[in-house]
């Protein structure tokens, strides 16, 4: 079905991983999309082209970065809905380049918020943002459990993180997204504009350009097939709550759908604690899928290292009615798979089925 708004979709940061699945979602169900990205990161323009081919008619890129505050305006003007991805992404960059970090994620968000203000229109925007807005959590205990670390508070174990944790923002990192996060949710109060903003957790899945530094779900899965070690900064036991793209891509679209009942509120949004695994039970699991020994390696912890992280997701799903999270056994196994296929490697039977 055709949108009866043909207005474009603009996607900010639209060659990157969440960005690009936001893109192929919303192509399929008819929508024009302006990707506007400064393809700075490696391997997106891969993502890019594979858009293109599969939507020629449909997607604009816009190869431009976000601190263009002309560009950006001219693309704003046109949108009627923006998803603003676009992000300087790693602690460890933003560490080295503080100054870098903080332009692109504070001053281009405020470039894009006071384009769309200005432009008098009340276009939706939809805002990622990230769970190191919650700073280290190091006023909470954690015991060791098995392979990975744990609360010992019934509650925290039981539900996770809430949007009701007081943010404590750490590293340039968590300054620049933090303080992004909160304009956005300022102009949906001091301007009326429809914004609302998704605090991730781990992201992964199929068309993920995995590095140390960011994406590590599949950086580990990419090491692994290249038979490379694989790094553990800490000592492994970590706890993450990771959630599939695809699920991901559900929450982003439900959230523009139903911003006039959100606008102005921030949500977590990742596995939630049915999909939070330790670094150390997911190198194990994949190396049971792949069928070869992985090495691993230590290495000191890293600032802003959060010893465990666990999204509370019951709000967001109240709010948009999501559906269940992939469990990240089966998630996991489909990147292995994509994987694979990217390298023209042969999958395992153990692999395909796992990812069924």
């Amino acid at each position: 079905m055709i949108p009866a708004d043909r207005r474009p979709v603009l996607i900010t940061g639209g060659a990157g991983f969440i960005g690009c699945n936001i893109a192929d979602r919303l192509a399929r169900e008819g929508h024009d999309i302006l990707i506007y990205d400064a393809l700075s990161r490696p391997g997106v323009e891969a993502n890019l082209d594979w858009l293109k081919e599969r939507y020629s008619d449909q997607i604009t890129p816009i190869i431009a970065d976000i601190r263009d505050e002309e560009e950006l305006s001219r693309a704003a003007r046109e949108a009627k809905a923006v998803f603003h991805m676009a992000a300087q992404v790693a602690v460890t960059t933003s560490l080295t380049d503080p100054r870098d970090d903080f332009e692109i994620n504070l001053r281009g968000t405020l470039n894009l918020l006071d384009a769309l203000r200005l432009h008098g229109r009340p276009t939706p925007v939809i805002f990622a943002s990230t769970n190191k807005v919650y700073g280290d959590l190091a006023d909470l205990d954690f015991r060791l459990e098995g392979q990975g670390y744990a609360p010992p508070d019934e509650a925290v174990a039981a539900h996770g993180i809430s949007e009701a944790r007081p943010l404590d923002f750490h590293t340039p990192y968590g300054c620049s997204k933090g303080a992004a996060d909160q304009y956005v949710l300022d102009y949906a109060r001091s301007y009326g504009l429809p914004a609302a903003v998704l605090r991730m957790s781990c992201i992964y899945g199929v068309r993920q350009m995995g590095t140390e530094d960011q994406g590590w779900v599949a950086h580990f899965l990419i090491r692994a097939l290249e038979d490379e070690p694989i790094t553990l900064y800490g000592d492994g036991h970590q706890v993450r709550d990771i959630l599939d793209v695809s699920n991901a891509v559900d929450a982003y679209l439900r959230a523009w759908q139903r911003i006039g009942h959100i606008s102005g509120h921030a949500f977590n949004l990742g596995g939630g604690p049915a999909n939070a695994v330790s670094l150390r039970e997911l190198v194990t699991y994949m190396a049971e899928l792949l069928g070869r020994q992985i090495d691993v390696r230590f290495d000191d912890w890293r600032a802003g290292d959060q010893r465990w992280f666990v999204a509370d997701t019951r709000a967001i799903r109240r709010a948009l009615d999501l559906s269940p999270a992939v469990p990240w056994r089966q998630g996991v196994a489909r990147l292995a798979e994509w994987l694979c296929e990217c390298r023209s490697l042969r999958t395992r039977p153990e692999l395909v089925e796992a990812a069924q």
